[in-house]
């Protein structure tokens, strides 16, 4: 099992969901999240070392079978990129996923997703 996590741009979050539906992918969770990929310029200001500010970001979770990680992986970077890319488009993290319990019914694995 692998667990995709996606970090996008708000504006990309309908064309993702859209794509991943089309795809028939609907285990997805969904996060709003801030961050910065890109390095962080040091400004002066007043006198003190000041970075710029955290940018508002779209995370998005989705537990799999390995079979799976290439096409969710080639659907969210088709429905996330603009137009011919952009800096800030956004990163996909693919890592091992060692167990998924199903709380209600105690299930294990694959079973659980």
């Amino acid at each position: 099992m692998k667990l995709i996590t996606a970090i996008i741009q708000p504006d990309k979050l309908d064309e993702v969901r859209e794509a991943l539906i089309a795809k028939q992918i609907g285990r997805v969770t969904v996060s709003r999240v801030s961050g910065r990929g890109q390095s962080i310029e040091e400004q002066i200001y007043r006198g003190q070392d000041v970075g710029l500010d955290l940018i508002s970001k779209i995370r998005i979770d989705i537990a799999c079978d390995e079979k799976m990680v290439e096409v969710i992986c080639e659907t969210i970077m088709k429905a996330a990129r603009h137009e011919d890319g952009k800096i800030g488009d956004g990163k996909i993290f693919v890592t091992p996923l060692d167990e998924c319990i199903r709380i209600r019914t105690g299930e294990r694995g694959m079973r659980a997703l």
